[in-house]
């Protein structure tokens, strides 16, 4: 189904939460209780042909020293995207975020976010030979950009939490010595800032180390193009 983008339409903005609210589309991420409510992703397509993805929830909040009583988690993922922005990570482009008070629920809140298009989950592109078609020297680019991006992120303090395989996308356009390679996360529902970019990066990068199936060689490239722009070893790496 197709739904308009606030930016097409002549929505006021304080109409602009229910507007996408009544939008429906294709459930990617079937609506699951955890966190006091509910959460799932919805994919519609904008009237320009931009496909969309629709994080809806209802009751699902986080709670903090800054927010003991509890805040949508959408709102806290709104903030890594913006914050992972700035530091030249590649992540989703945000299309609309608003939470709204609901007395049934507590929080009813939104995050709509532009597609990568033309990405696709780095085991994927593993396992549809994307390496063996691009050859070595393109898929050490890979992992140099996956290591740099990560290193941006952490020297920002900013921590994924949820740092799997399935949340790294790849992007590879082009052949041999021209080929442009890009790397984006997704899925920063739990990213947060600590207080140090040491501890944001060794969290992350044992997460991923656990849930990826790099093998021991391909690792060891990783963490050696991460320490080089990262600036520092990682203890236990």
């Amino acid at each position: 189904m197709a739904v308009q983008c606030a930016a097409e339409t002549e929505v006021a903005p304080q109409d602009r939460f229910d507007y996408f609210w009544n939008q429906r589309g294709e459930w990617v991420e079937e609506p699951n209780v955890r966190r006091g409510g509910e959460s799932g992703v919805q994919r519609v397509v904008s009237s320009n042909g931009q496909l969309l993805y629709v994080k809806r929830q209802t009751g699902h909040i986080h709670r903090s020293l800054l927010h003991p009583f509890g805040r949508p988690t959408v709102l806290r993922e709104r903030d890594a995207l913006i914050g992972l922005n700035r530091l030249d990570v590649l992540v989703p482009e945000i299309v609309f975020c608003g939470a709204q008070r609901d007395p049934v629920h507590k929080w009813r809140a939104l995050l709509i976010t532009k597609a990568l298009d033309g990405f696709e989950e780095i085991d994927h592109w593993y396992a549809g030979g994307g390496r063996e078609h691009h050859g070595e020297a393109v898929h050490d680019r890979v992992l140099k950009e996956l290591a740099e991006n990560l290193a941006r992120m952490h020297k920002g303090r900013w921590q994924h939490s949820c740092l799997y395989a399935k949340h790294v996308f790849v992007r590879v356009t082009g052949e041999g010595e021209a080929a442009k390679v890009e790397v984006a996360l997704i899925d920063l529902e739990k990213g947060r800032q600590r207080l140090t970019a040491r501890r944001a990066a060794t969290n992350d990068l044992k997460q991923l180390r656990r849930h990826s199936s790099f093998s021991p060689t391909d690792w060891q490239k990783l963490v050696y193009f991460y320490k080089t722009a990262f600036g520092s070893a990682i203890k236990g790496l």
